[in-house]
């Protein structure tokens, strides 16, 4: 319908109009036959402007030169005078950029740890974390087990890590088929054919083991001394069922987390752990170690403030975390104390009672950090250690 419709004339003789256009003109004009000439003015309200565009963002590519049916998609970009403007085409960077990133090769981690200086952590996405069965399950079936080869040879019970080294630096290992003198060599018994003074490793390694044993009187924790008894002399039962127990695994070279004199008696831990031997007995976990001091004599107030006083071990003046006089019991008429320490110098504890002018007649380890020793394990006898008790050590496992 055009913009504006001019005068409408109704002549003689009109008939009735049927259109849906003209329902309003059919409601006045009822009759069959019309003898007067009427006149209509109808208008239509003209089509709103097109919004003009600044003139910064007019530029010849808006013209309307596209082809019909094609959609114009607007790219606003800012150009070389500064001024942003209006074009139909994308910013040819950006075409660039994009046919760049098709074909640039990814990035390997040594180059990404090259570029970023060591920090591969802020150039490339965190793995995300996984539960505690599926990284126990990774580390078994895909990790990568090469090791040590001084902590291999101790792990399979060889000798100890130091004990291993020199070994090493004597020509008595060699690595498939040659001669090796450097202990941080990377191995793995499961792929590396290793021998020792011509007897090859398995490839197996044995299990960590963790043992609490109630250390009786007149044993040692050193194994070098063969005419003294050693404590592994009372694991004697356990090497013998160990084979029934584990079934195609090398039995484990076993050592003390710490050590007790020979006339010390209780709680001692065993494993055949490095890393957890060496965390539970260095200075700086802090554990604390409680002991029961059986004294020959009286006890006074004067003795227990010059126990906790202190005294000078090694050159370091060493004083206790707490000291308590024990009830007396019936069945033991010699007074008892409780010292607790947490350095655990050689003979801490005796020094300190020796300071204070007393004499020990029999001093028991009941406890390691938060593990206290079994009062149903029998002296000699020994338990495995579960998870919890792990952590009460403060092994985080």
């Amino acid at each position: 319908m055009a913009a504006s419709l001019s005068t409408l004339h109704l002549h003689h003789q009109l008939t009735f109009f049927r259109k849906p256009s003209f329902s309003l003109l059919n409601k006045s004009v009822r009759s069959t036959r019309i003898t007067a000439s009427l006149e209509f003015n109808i208008t239509f309200a003209p089509p709103k402007p097109k919004p003009k565009l600044p003139a910064n963002l007019q530029t010849d590519a808006a013209s309307p030169s596209l082809p019909p049916g094609q959609h114009f998609i607007p790219w606003i970009v800012r150009g070389e005078d500064g001024n942003l403007k209006l074009q139909s085409n994308p910013p040819a960077r950006l075409i660039h950029d994009i046919a760049d990133a098709k074909t640039q090769p990814k990035k390997k981690k040594d180059q990404v740890k090259k570029e970023s200086g060591g920090n591969v952590k802020a150039r490339m996405e965190a793995e995300p974390k996984r539960s505690k069965a599926a990284r126990r399950f990774y580390n078994e079936n895909f990790r990568d087990k090469a090791q040590r080869l001084s902590k291999v040879l101790a792990a399979a019970g060889v000798a100890s890590r130091r004990s291993s080294e020199e070994l090493i630096f004597e020509g008595k290992v060699t690595v498939n088929g040659s001669v090796c003198n450097t202990p941080q060599t990377r191995v793995d018994p499961g792929r590396d054919a290793i021998y020792v003074n011509g007897n090859r490793l398995p490839k197996k390694l044995a299990p960590k083991v963790y043992l609490a044993l109630n250390k009786p009187k007149g044993y040692i924790c050193s194994l070098g001394k063969k005419e003294s008894k050693s404590v592994m002399c009372l694991l004697d039962d356990y090497f013998q069922s160990w084979d029934k127990r584990n079934p195609g695994l090398p039995k484990p070279r076993l050592f003390t987390v710490g050590r007790l004199d020979v006339a010390t008696t209780g709680l001692i831990i065993v494993t055949n752990d490095g890393d957890f031997a060496q965390q539970i007995a260095h200075p700086s976990s802090n554990l604390s170690k409680e002991y029961i001091a059986t004294i020959n004599g009286v006890v006074s107030k004067r003795h227990l403030f010059a126990i906790s006083e202190g005294t000078l071990i090694e050159g370091v003046h060493c004083t206790p975390d707490s000291v308590e006089l024990l009830p007396q019991q019936s069945d033991a008429p010699r007074p008892r104390l409780r010292i607790v320490v947490h350095e655990g110098r050689n003979h801490e504890v005796r020094e300190l009672v020796k300071n204070a002018g007393l004499e020990i007649h029999s001093l028991k380890r009941v406890r390691i950090g938060g593990f206290r020793l079994p009062s149903d394990l029998g002296l000699g006898k020994h338990a495995e250690l579960k998870q919890t008790d792990l952590k009460t050590l403060g092994w985080k496992c």
